[in-house]
Protein backbone atom coordinates (compact mmCIF):
# COMPACT_ATOMS: atom_id res chain seq x y z
CA UNK A 1 0.00 0.00 0.00
CA UNK A 2 1.52 3.33 -1.16
CA UNK A 3 0.02 6.23 1.25
CA UNK A 4 0.08 10.18 0.73
CA UNK A 5 -0.19 12.32 3.53
CA UNK A 6 -0.59 16.20 2.73
CA UNK A 7 -0.07 18.19 5.86
CA UNK A 8 0.33 21.55 4.16
CA UNK A 9 -3.09 23.28 2.85
CA UNK A 10 -6.12 21.11 3.76
CA UNK A 11 -5.07 17.72 5.36
CA UNK A 12 -5.32 15.15 2.99
CA UNK A 13 -4.74 11.41 2.75
CA UNK A 14 -4.03 9.30 -0.49
CA UNK A 15 -4.02 5.69 -0.56
CA UNK A 16 -2.80 3.97 -3.98
CA UNK A 17 -3.49 7.33 -5.38
CA UNK A 18 -7.60 7.56 -4.11
CA UNK A 19 -8.23 10.42 -1.57
CA UNK A 20 -9.58 9.32 1.39
CA UNK A 21 -13.34 11.17 2.10
CA UNK A 22 -13.46 14.31 4.26
CA UNK A 23 -16.32 12.64 6.32
CA UNK A 24 -13.76 9.48 7.25
CA UNK A 25 -11.98 12.10 8.90
CA UNK A 26 -14.97 13.33 11.44
CA UNK A 27 -13.48 12.13 14.49
CA UNK A 28 -10.98 15.06 15.14
CA UNK A 29 -8.68 12.76 17.37
CA UNK A 30 -8.13 10.42 14.24
CA UNK A 31 -6.75 13.12 12.09
CA UNK A 32 -4.95 14.55 15.05
CA UNK A 33 -2.80 11.17 15.86
CA UNK A 34 -2.52 10.71 11.86
CA UNK A 35 -0.81 14.14 11.78
CA UNK A 36 0.59 14.11 14.84
CA UNK A 37 2.79 10.43 13.64
CA UNK A 38 3.23 11.94 10.27
CA UNK A 39 5.56 15.06 11.83
CA UNK A 40 7.50 12.86 13.54
CA UNK A 41 10.52 10.44 12.18
CA UNK A 42 9.84 7.06 11.36
CA UNK A 43 6.69 8.11 12.14
CA UNK A 44 6.44 6.49 15.10
CA UNK A 45 6.22 7.55 19.07
CA UNK A 46 5.95 6.37 22.24
CA UNK A 47 2.21 6.32 23.47
CA UNK A 48 3.00 8.48 26.89
CA UNK A 49 3.81 11.62 24.56
CA UNK A 50 1.19 10.45 21.98
CA UNK A 51 -1.34 11.30 25.39
CA UNK A 52 0.28 14.16 26.38
CA UNK A 53 0.64 16.01 22.82
CA UNK A 54 -3.26 14.80 22.00
CA UNK A 55 -4.68 15.01 25.60
CA UNK A 56 -2.68 17.42 27.55
CA UNK A 57 -5.06 17.99 30.29
CA UNK A 58 -6.59 14.26 30.79
CA UNK A 59 -4.72 11.66 32.51
CA UNK A 60 -3.17 8.53 31.45
CA UNK A 61 -6.31 6.00 32.45
CA UNK A 62 -8.36 8.58 30.83
CA UNK A 63 -6.11 9.27 27.86
CA UNK A 64 -5.72 4.96 26.85
CA UNK A 65 -9.29 4.72 25.74
CA UNK A 66 -9.09 8.04 23.94
CA UNK A 67 -6.07 6.59 22.12
CA UNK A 68 -7.42 3.33 20.98
CA UNK A 69 -10.39 4.91 19.93
CA UNK A 70 -8.42 7.69 17.80
CA UNK A 71 -6.39 4.65 16.18
CA UNK A 72 -9.84 2.22 15.12
CA UNK A 73 -10.83 5.16 13.41
CA UNK A 74 -7.77 6.27 11.72
CA UNK A 75 -7.39 2.23 11.08
CA UNK A 76 -11.30 2.70 9.45
CA UNK A 77 -10.16 5.51 7.36
CA UNK A 78 -7.28 4.60 5.86
CA UNK A 79 -8.26 1.17 5.40
CA UNK A 80 -5.66 -1.56 6.91
CA UNK A 81 -5.45 -3.08 10.16
CA UNK A 82 -1.95 -1.82 9.98
CA UNK A 83 -2.35 1.92 9.56
CA UNK A 84 -1.92 2.95 13.21
CA UNK A 85 -0.25 -0.18 15.49
CA UNK A 86 -0.23 -0.02 19.30
CA UNK A 87 2.62 -2.54 20.31
CA UNK A 88 4.45 -2.22 23.36
CA UNK A 89 5.19 1.30 24.15
CA UNK A 90 5.38 3.01 20.60
CA UNK A 91 2.68 3.90 18.07
CA UNK A 92 3.61 3.70 14.79
CA UNK A 93 1.58 5.16 11.81
CA UNK A 94 1.92 2.72 8.79
CA UNK A 95 4.87 0.95 9.60
CA UNK A 96 4.16 -1.96 6.52
CA UNK A 97 3.45 0.75 3.97
CA UNK A 98 5.14 2.88 1.47
CA UNK A 99 4.43 6.38 3.21
CA UNK A 100 5.32 9.93 1.77
CA UNK A 101 4.31 13.37 3.40
CA UNK A 102 4.68 16.28 1.61
CA UNK A 103 5.93 18.24 4.49
CA UNK A 104 8.93 16.46 4.72
CA UNK A 105 9.90 16.61 0.67
CA UNK A 106 9.02 20.13 1.13
CA UNK A 107 11.85 20.58 4.22
CA UNK A 108 14.37 18.84 2.19
CA UNK A 109 13.83 20.70 -1.15
CA UNK A 110 14.12 23.91 0.83
CA UNK A 111 17.18 22.58 2.57
CA UNK A 112 18.49 22.18 -0.72
CA UNK A 113 17.83 25.60 -2.53
CA UNK A 114 18.34 28.04 0.38
CA UNK A 115 22.19 26.27 0.13
CA UNK A 116 22.44 27.32 -3.13
CA UNK A 117 20.16 30.95 -3.06
CA UNK A 118 19.30 30.51 -6.43
CA UNK A 119 15.74 32.82 -6.18
CA UNK A 120 13.83 30.33 -9.70
CA UNK A 121 14.54 27.31 -7.79
CA UNK A 122 13.18 29.49 -4.31
CA UNK A 123 10.48 30.22 -6.60
CA UNK A 124 9.85 26.58 -8.05
CA UNK A 125 9.87 25.11 -4.69
CA UNK A 126 6.96 27.07 -3.13
CA UNK A 127 4.53 26.24 -6.07
CA UNK A 128 5.35 23.03 -5.56
CA UNK A 129 4.20 23.50 -2.17
CA UNK A 130 1.82 26.34 -2.18
CA UNK A 131 -0.23 25.63 0.93
CA UNK A 132 -0.56 26.70 4.41
CA UNK A 133 1.28 24.19 7.13
CA UNK A 134 -1.41 22.70 9.36
CA UNK A 135 -3.53 24.86 8.71
CA UNK A 136 -6.85 23.19 10.87
CA UNK A 137 -4.33 23.39 13.71
CA UNK A 138 -3.69 26.99 14.22
CA UNK A 139 -4.50 26.64 17.76
CA UNK A 140 -3.71 23.24 18.39
CA UNK A 141 -0.26 23.28 20.68
CA UNK A 142 1.09 20.28 19.66
CA UNK A 143 1.46 21.41 16.05
CA UNK A 144 2.85 24.68 16.83
CA UNK A 145 6.39 23.57 16.74
CA UNK A 146 6.22 21.81 13.23
CA UNK A 147 3.97 24.36 11.65
CA UNK A 148 6.58 27.16 13.01
CA UNK A 149 9.37 25.92 11.45
CA UNK A 150 7.25 24.90 8.11
CA UNK A 151 6.43 28.62 8.32
CA UNK A 152 9.76 29.84 8.98
CA UNK A 153 11.08 27.80 5.70
CA UNK A 154 7.88 29.17 3.29
CA UNK A 155 9.26 32.56 4.56
CA UNK A 156 12.73 32.44 4.28
CA UNK A 157 11.91 30.81 0.21
CA UNK A 158 9.79 33.94 -0.54
CA UNK A 159 11.95 36.47 0.47
CA UNK A 160 14.71 34.47 -1.89
CA UNK A 161 12.13 34.09 -4.20
CA UNK A 162 11.46 38.03 -3.73
CA UNK A 163 7.41 37.18 -3.30
CA UNK A 164 6.86 40.35 -1.15
CA UNK A 165 3.18 40.88 -1.21
CA UNK A 166 2.61 37.13 0.20
CA UNK A 167 5.21 38.47 2.83
CA UNK A 168 3.18 40.93 3.54
CA UNK A 169 -0.14 39.36 3.68
CA UNK A 170 1.75 36.92 5.72
CA UNK A 171 3.42 39.42 8.31
CA UNK A 172 1.66 43.23 7.90
CA UNK A 173 4.44 43.98 10.10
CA UNK A 174 7.50 43.27 8.24
CA UNK A 175 8.62 46.04 6.70
CA UNK A 176 11.47 44.81 4.63
CA UNK A 177 8.73 42.84 2.91
CA UNK A 178 6.54 46.30 2.37
CA UNK A 179 9.96 48.04 1.17
CA UNK A 180 10.78 45.10 -1.14
CA UNK A 181 7.39 45.58 -2.58
CA UNK A 182 7.50 49.06 -3.25
CA UNK A 183 10.42 49.10 -4.61
CA UNK A 184 8.88 46.35 -7.47
CA UNK A 185 6.13 48.34 -8.59
CA UNK A 186 9.25 51.17 -8.68
CA UNK A 187 11.16 49.00 -10.87
CA UNK A 188 8.43 47.54 -13.24
CA UNK A 189 7.36 51.72 -13.91
CA UNK A 190 4.57 51.95 -11.61
CA UNK A 191 5.25 55.05 -9.43
CA UNK A 192 1.93 55.62 -8.43
CA UNK A 193 1.39 52.15 -7.05
CA UNK A 194 4.21 52.23 -5.32
CA UNK A 195 3.45 55.10 -3.56
CA UNK A 196 -0.44 53.42 -3.11
CA UNK A 197 1.94 50.40 -1.45
CA UNK A 198 4.08 52.37 0.85
CA UNK A 199 0.80 54.30 1.71
CA UNK A 200 -0.78 50.67 2.75
CA UNK A 201 2.80 50.24 4.68
CA UNK A 202 2.49 53.16 6.52
CA UNK A 203 -1.00 52.58 7.98
CA UNK A 204 -0.37 49.14 8.39
CA UNK A 205 2.64 49.42 10.45
CA UNK A 206 0.77 52.32 12.59
CA UNK A 207 -1.92 50.20 12.98
CA UNK A 208 0.06 47.65 14.24
CA UNK A 209 2.97 48.75 15.88
CA UNK A 210 2.10 52.21 16.73
CA UNK A 211 5.29 53.67 14.82
CA UNK A 212 5.82 54.28 11.43
CA UNK A 213 8.12 53.38 8.58
CA UNK A 214 11.99 53.93 9.22
CA UNK A 215 14.07 56.47 7.24
CA UNK A 216 15.05 54.16 4.62
CA UNK A 217 11.44 53.75 3.78
CA UNK A 218 10.73 57.54 4.34
CA UNK A 219 13.59 58.23 2.26
CA UNK A 220 12.66 55.76 -0.86
CA UNK A 221 9.06 57.09 -0.68
CA UNK A 222 11.01 60.84 -0.77
CA UNK A 223 12.39 59.44 -4.13
CA UNK A 224 9.20 58.35 -6.10
CA UNK A 225 7.53 61.60 -5.18
CA UNK A 226 10.75 63.92 -6.78
CA UNK A 227 10.25 60.92 -9.69
CA UNK A 228 6.74 62.06 -10.39
CA UNK A 229 8.09 65.63 -10.10
CA UNK A 230 6.09 66.01 -7.05
CA UNK A 231 2.74 66.04 -8.47
CA UNK A 232 0.75 68.89 -6.61
CA UNK A 233 3.42 70.26 -4.50
CA UNK A 234 3.89 73.36 -3.72
CA UNK A 235 7.26 75.60 -3.61
CA UNK A 236 7.49 78.93 -1.57
CA UNK A 237 8.09 80.17 -4.62
CA UNK A 238 5.26 78.77 -6.06
CA UNK A 239 3.35 79.57 -3.04
CA UNK A 240 4.00 83.30 -3.43
CA UNK A 241 2.73 83.75 -6.92
CA UNK A 242 -0.59 82.20 -6.73
CA UNK A 243 -3.36 84.53 -5.92
CA UNK A 244 -7.18 83.78 -5.93
CA UNK A 245 -9.85 86.44 -7.32
CA UNK A 246 -12.89 86.35 -6.35
CA UNK A 247 -16.20 87.08 -7.81
CA UNK A 248 -20.06 87.28 -7.57
CA UNK A 249 -22.82 85.90 -9.55
CA UNK A 250 -26.57 85.72 -9.09
CA UNK A 251 -28.60 82.43 -9.74
CA UNK A 252 -31.89 81.94 -11.27
CA UNK A 253 -33.72 82.17 -7.85
CA UNK A 254 -31.99 85.16 -7.24
CA UNK A 255 -29.11 84.08 -4.54
CA UNK A 256 -26.01 85.87 -4.44
CA UNK A 257 -23.13 83.21 -4.86
CA UNK A 258 -19.14 83.70 -4.49
CA UNK A 259 -16.64 81.84 -6.11
CA UNK A 260 -12.90 82.47 -6.57
CA UNK A 261 -10.59 81.39 -9.32
CA UNK A 262 -6.88 80.47 -8.71
CA UNK A 263 -3.72 79.40 -10.91
CA UNK A 264 -3.63 79.29 -14.52
CA UNK A 265 -3.87 76.57 -17.28
CA UNK A 266 -6.41 74.54 -18.17
CA UNK A 267 -9.61 74.66 -16.24
CA UNK A 268 -10.82 72.97 -12.81
CA UNK A 269 -14.12 72.87 -11.23
CA UNK A 270 -14.97 71.93 -7.55
CA UNK A 271 -18.76 71.73 -6.50
CA UNK A 272 -19.28 72.85 -3.64
CA UNK A 273 -18.58 70.67 -0.28
CA UNK A 274 -19.79 70.73 3.18
CA UNK A 275 -19.26 74.48 4.78
CA UNK A 276 -16.96 76.18 2.45
CA UNK A 277 -16.01 79.68 2.45
CA UNK A 278 -13.67 80.86 -0.29
CA UNK A 279 -11.73 83.38 1.59
CA UNK A 280 -11.03 81.76 4.94
CA UNK A 281 -10.35 78.66 3.35
CA UNK A 282 -7.59 79.77 1.17
CA UNK A 283 -5.53 80.56 4.23
CA UNK A 284 -6.77 77.71 6.69
CA UNK A 285 -4.42 74.96 7.28
CA UNK A 286 -7.41 72.66 7.11
CA UNK A 287 -7.56 73.48 2.98
CA UNK A 288 -4.62 75.24 2.22
CA UNK A 289 -2.95 72.34 0.89
CA UNK A 290 -5.96 71.04 -1.92
CA UNK A 291 -6.15 74.55 -2.85
CA UNK A 292 -2.65 75.43 -4.12
CA UNK A 293 -1.98 71.94 -5.54
CA UNK A 294 -4.89 72.41 -7.62
CA UNK A 295 -4.22 75.63 -8.42
CA UNK A 296 -0.78 74.65 -9.84
CA UNK A 297 -1.86 73.29 -12.73
CA UNK A 298 -5.38 74.34 -13.38
CA UNK A 299 -7.21 77.13 -13.25
CA UNK A 300 -9.28 76.12 -10.43
CA UNK A 301 -12.89 77.47 -9.85
CA UNK A 302 -14.68 76.65 -6.61
CA UNK A 303 -17.52 78.29 -4.89
CA UNK A 304 -19.74 79.00 -1.57
CA UNK A 305 -23.01 77.01 -2.15
CA UNK A 306 -25.78 79.22 -0.90
CA UNK A 307 -26.04 79.44 2.68
CA UNK A 308 -22.17 79.15 3.05
CA UNK A 309 -19.27 81.53 3.27
CA UNK A 310 -19.39 84.74 1.13
CA UNK A 311 -22.64 83.37 -0.61
CA UNK A 312 -26.27 84.90 0.74
CA UNK A 313 -27.10 83.16 4.16
CA UNK A 314 -30.56 84.65 4.22
CA UNK A 315 -32.34 81.90 2.00
CA UNK A 316 -34.95 79.51 1.78
CA UNK A 317 -34.63 76.00 3.15
CA UNK A 318 -31.85 74.83 0.56
CA UNK A 319 -32.74 71.62 -1.99
CA UNK A 320 -30.57 69.65 -3.64
CA UNK A 321 -31.74 70.74 -6.98
CA UNK A 322 -31.01 74.22 -5.49
CA UNK A 323 -27.20 72.84 -5.15
CA UNK A 324 -26.95 71.97 -9.02
CA UNK A 325 -28.37 75.17 -9.95
CA UNK A 326 -25.49 76.85 -7.88
CA UNK A 327 -22.98 75.11 -9.81
CA UNK A 328 -24.65 76.00 -12.84
CA UNK A 329 -24.73 79.69 -12.29
CA UNK A 330 -21.26 79.62 -11.18
CA UNK A 331 -19.66 77.86 -14.51
CA UNK A 332 -22.29 80.04 -16.52
CA UNK A 333 -20.31 83.29 -15.07
CA UNK A 334 -17.11 81.83 -15.29
CA UNK A 335 -17.45 81.32 -19.01
CA UNK A 336 -16.82 78.02 -19.19
CA UNK A 337 -18.34 75.57 -21.83
CA UNK A 338 -16.03 72.32 -21.54
CA UNK A 339 -14.29 71.15 -18.42
CA UNK A 340 -13.27 68.40 -15.80
CA UNK A 341 -15.51 68.75 -12.56
CA UNK A 342 -14.27 67.48 -9.02
CA UNK A 343 -16.47 66.37 -6.23
CA UNK A 344 -15.41 66.02 -3.03
CA UNK A 345 -18.18 64.74 -0.18
CA UNK A 346 -21.43 65.99 -0.50
CA UNK A 347 -19.54 68.01 -3.57
CA UNK A 348 -19.58 64.39 -4.88
CA UNK A 349 -23.59 64.14 -5.96
CA UNK A 350 -23.92 67.71 -6.91
CA UNK A 351 -21.14 66.82 -9.58
CA UNK A 352 -22.56 63.76 -10.44
CA UNK A 353 -25.82 65.17 -11.14
CA UNK A 354 -24.33 68.01 -13.07
CA UNK A 355 -22.54 65.59 -15.42
CA UNK A 356 -25.43 63.16 -16.14
CA UNK A 357 -27.76 66.59 -17.18
CA UNK A 358 -24.93 68.24 -19.07
CA UNK A 359 -22.61 65.15 -20.39
CA UNK A 360 -21.74 68.12 -23.54
CA UNK A 361 -19.57 70.48 -20.89
CA UNK A 362 -17.91 67.65 -18.59
CA UNK A 363 -15.09 66.22 -20.00
CA UNK A 364 -13.81 64.46 -17.31
CA UNK A 365 -15.15 63.56 -13.73
CA UNK A 366 -13.04 63.02 -9.93
CA UNK A 367 -15.05 61.90 -7.18
CA UNK A 368 -12.97 61.83 -3.78
CA UNK A 369 -14.62 61.19 -0.34
CA UNK A 370 -18.50 60.83 -1.54
CA UNK A 371 -21.87 58.70 -1.84
CA UNK A 372 -24.47 57.49 -4.01
CA UNK A 373 -27.08 57.87 -1.38
CA UNK A 374 -27.34 60.07 2.31
CA UNK A 375 -27.58 58.25 5.48
CA UNK A 376 -31.12 58.30 5.84
CA UNK A 377 -31.41 56.99 1.61
CA UNK A 378 -29.08 54.43 2.64
CA UNK A 379 -31.52 53.08 5.30
CA UNK A 380 -34.45 54.44 5.13
CA UNK A 381 -36.06 52.05 7.56
CA UNK A 382 -33.60 51.90 10.52
CA UNK A 383 -34.85 53.73 13.66
CA UNK A 384 -30.93 53.94 15.07
CA UNK A 385 -29.65 55.92 11.89
CA UNK A 386 -32.80 58.14 11.72
CA UNK A 387 -32.31 59.10 15.55
CA UNK A 388 -28.35 59.38 15.25
CA UNK A 389 -29.04 62.06 12.35
CA UNK A 390 -31.71 63.92 14.35
CA UNK A 391 -29.23 63.79 17.18
CA UNK A 392 -26.53 65.21 14.89
CA UNK A 393 -29.05 68.32 13.19
CA UNK A 394 -30.24 68.96 16.91
CA UNK A 395 -26.81 69.18 17.74
CA UNK A 396 -25.66 71.90 15.07
CA UNK A 397 -28.67 73.90 16.14
CA UNK A 398 -27.76 74.39 19.82
CA UNK A 399 -24.33 74.56 19.90
CA UNK A 400 -23.05 75.39 16.17
CA UNK A 401 -22.39 79.21 17.05
CA UNK A 402 -21.46 79.15 20.76
CA UNK A 403 -17.38 79.80 21.57
CA UNK A 404 -17.48 76.79 23.05
CA UNK A 405 -16.38 74.12 19.98
CA UNK A 406 -17.32 71.11 21.86
CA UNK A 407 -20.00 70.83 19.76
CA UNK A 408 -18.66 71.04 16.71
CA UNK A 409 -15.84 68.63 17.59
CA UNK A 410 -17.92 65.69 17.01
CA UNK A 411 -18.16 66.61 13.41
CA UNK A 412 -14.08 67.39 13.39
CA UNK A 413 -13.23 64.39 15.29
CA UNK A 414 -14.80 62.35 12.34
CA UNK A 415 -13.55 64.78 9.38
CA UNK A 416 -9.90 64.35 10.37
CA UNK A 417 -9.56 62.05 13.00
CA UNK A 418 -5.61 61.86 12.91
CA UNK A 419 -5.38 65.84 12.33
CA UNK A 420 -3.50 67.64 15.38
CA UNK A 421 -4.81 69.51 17.88
CA UNK A 422 -3.62 72.66 15.84
CA UNK A 423 -6.21 71.45 12.60
CA UNK A 424 -8.78 70.30 14.79
CA UNK A 425 -8.89 74.29 16.19
CA UNK A 426 -8.56 75.39 12.52
CA UNK A 427 -11.35 73.17 11.69
CA UNK A 428 -13.51 74.28 14.30
CA UNK A 429 -13.14 77.79 13.99
CA UNK A 430 -13.60 76.95 9.78
CA UNK A 431 -17.03 75.28 10.70
CA UNK A 432 -18.37 78.51 13.06
CA UNK A 433 -17.16 81.29 10.47
CA UNK A 434 -18.77 79.26 7.30
CA UNK A 435 -22.55 79.40 8.36
CA UNK A 436 -25.10 80.01 10.82
CA UNK A 437 -26.23 77.36 13.16
CA UNK A 438 -29.75 76.98 10.95
CA UNK A 439 -28.03 76.95 8.02
CA UNK A 440 -25.69 73.94 8.43
CA UNK A 441 -28.97 71.79 10.34
CA UNK A 442 -30.50 72.60 6.68
CA UNK A 443 -27.67 71.38 4.61
CA UNK A 444 -27.04 68.34 6.64
CA UNK A 445 -31.14 67.33 5.91
CA UNK A 446 -30.49 67.35 3.01
CA UNK A 447 -27.43 65.83 2.51
CA UNK A 448 -29.11 62.94 4.43
CA UNK A 449 -32.10 62.45 1.78
CA UNK A 450 -29.46 62.51 -1.56
CA UNK A 451 -29.93 59.21 -3.90
CA UNK A 452 -27.96 59.76 -6.93
CA UNK A 453 -28.19 56.28 -8.05
CA UNK A 454 -30.15 56.69 -11.53
CA UNK A 455 -28.07 59.94 -12.76
CA UNK A 456 -24.74 58.00 -11.72
CA UNK A 457 -25.75 55.23 -14.43
CA UNK A 458 -26.45 58.34 -17.06
CA UNK A 459 -23.04 59.68 -16.76
CA UNK A 460 -21.41 59.72 -19.81
CA UNK A 461 -17.33 61.63 -18.98
CA UNK A 462 -14.19 59.33 -18.27
CA UNK A 463 -14.75 58.93 -13.89
CA UNK A 464 -12.04 58.22 -11.25
CA UNK A 465 -13.67 57.83 -8.14
CA UNK A 466 -11.16 57.99 -4.81
CA UNK A 467 -12.32 57.01 -1.28
CA UNK A 468 -10.00 56.86 2.03
CA UNK A 469 -10.70 52.95 3.37
CA UNK A 470 -11.76 54.07 6.81
CA UNK A 471 -13.64 57.17 6.30
CA UNK A 472 -15.59 57.95 9.42
CA UNK A 473 -18.33 60.33 6.92
CA UNK A 474 -19.56 58.57 3.98
CA UNK A 475 -18.47 55.20 4.24
CA UNK A 476 -15.80 53.34 2.04
CA UNK A 477 -19.13 51.01 0.42
CA UNK A 478 -20.56 54.10 -0.90
CA UNK A 479 -17.00 54.99 -2.66
CA UNK A 480 -16.86 51.42 -4.48
CA UNK A 481 -20.98 51.33 -5.39
CA UNK A 482 -20.45 54.62 -6.65
CA UNK A 483 -17.61 53.45 -8.95
CA UNK A 484 -20.54 50.29 -9.83
CA UNK A 485 -22.65 53.01 -11.14
CA UNK A 486 -20.92 54.72 -13.19
CA UNK A 487 -19.76 52.99 -16.57
CA UNK A 488 -16.97 54.39 -17.68
CA UNK A 489 -15.29 54.67 -14.26
CA UNK A 490 -12.19 53.64 -12.08
CA UNK A 491 -12.06 53.59 -8.20
CA UNK A 492 -8.81 53.78 -5.86
CA UNK A 493 -8.70 52.95 -2.39
CA UNK A 494 -6.88 55.16 -0.16
CA UNK A 495 -5.71 53.90 2.97
CA UNK A 496 -6.32 56.78 5.53
CA UNK A 497 -8.74 57.21 8.02
CA UNK A 498 -9.15 60.87 6.98
CA UNK A 499 -12.01 62.32 5.61
CA UNK A 500 -10.72 65.53 4.50
CA UNK A 501 -6.73 64.05 3.89
CA UNK A 502 -4.01 65.82 5.15
CA UNK A 503 -1.06 67.50 3.78
CA UNK A 504 1.74 65.06 5.13
CA UNK A 505 -0.14 61.85 5.62
CA UNK A 506 1.33 58.91 2.83
CA UNK A 507 -2.42 58.90 0.96
CA UNK A 508 -1.82 62.70 -0.30
CA UNK A 509 0.74 62.54 -2.77
CA UNK A 510 -1.23 59.18 -4.00
CA UNK A 511 -4.32 61.14 -4.59
CA UNK A 512 -2.70 64.18 -6.15
CA UNK A 513 -0.62 61.81 -8.41
CA UNK A 514 -3.86 59.47 -9.31
CA UNK A 515 -6.00 62.50 -10.13
CA UNK A 516 -3.20 64.67 -11.96
CA UNK A 517 -2.24 61.64 -14.51
CA UNK A 518 -6.34 61.04 -14.93
CA UNK A 519 -6.80 64.65 -15.68
CA UNK A 520 -3.62 64.92 -18.03
CA UNK A 521 -4.96 61.69 -20.25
Amino acid sequence: MAVEIHLLGPFRVLVDGRPVPDEAWSRRDAAGLVKLLATKHGHRLHREQVMDALWPDVGVADATPRLHKAAHYARKAIGGSDAVVLRGEMVSLLPNASVTVDADEFESAAARVLDDGSTDAAAEVLDRFPGEPLQADLYTEWASEPRDRLAGLQRRLLRQAGRWQRLVELDPTDEEAWLGAVRELAAAGDRRGALREYEAMDRALRRELGTGPGPEATALREELVRSLREVGSITPGDEGRLEQQIRFCRTGDGVTLAYACSGSGPPLVKAANWLTHVDHDWNSPVWRHWLLALSRRHRLVRYDERGCGLSDWDIKPPTFEDWVQDLEAVVDSAGLDTFPLLGISQGGPVAVAYAARHPERVTRLVLYGTFVQGRLARRPDAEETRRDHALQVELVRVGWGRDEPAFRQVFTSQFMPEGTRGLWDAFNELQRATTSPENAARLLEVNAGIDIAEEARRVRAPTLVLHARDDHRPPFEQGRLMASLIPDSRFVALESCNHILLADEPAWPVFLSEVEAFLAE
